[in-house]
């Protein structure tokens, strides 16, 4: 079954900038949008970010012009770069590859971000 693979997470300063990356490990068709969604402690998983098969994006309020989502030219990559992070930040952070009867989800990659 094909899988999705987060990786770039780790430990940052407020200020500081990481790069996600999240990759399938096959092929997947039909896919209508891909998205980056962020559980951070004691808290439900929200979406981030989001980025559909024509281009289009939309992002939380809270990220906004902080954060880009954009898709990678392998199929089916997609990356979020993220910038100026702040403590709020912190979470464990995954990718969602919405089909047109399921969706797939990454196992999350977990960024802290220091005060």
């Amino acid at each position: 079954q094909v899988q999705l693979v987060e990786s770039g997470g780790g430990l940052v300063q407020a200020g500081g900038s990481l790069r996600l990356s999240c990759a399938a490990s096959g092929t997947i068709f039909n896919v209508n949008h891909m998205a980056w969604y962020r559980q951070s402690p004691g808290k439900q998983r929200d979406l981030v970010a989001i980025i559909t098969d024509g281009g289009t994006t939309n992002y939380a309020d809270s990220v906004k012009g902080r954060f880009t989502i954009s898709r990678g030219n392998a199929k089916n990559t997609v990356y979020l770069q993220m910038n100026s992070l702040k403590p709020d930040d912190t979470g464990v952070y995954y990718c969602k590859a919405r089909l047109i009867s399921t969706a797939l989800w990454g196992k999350g990659t977990l960024v802290t971000v220091s005060s």
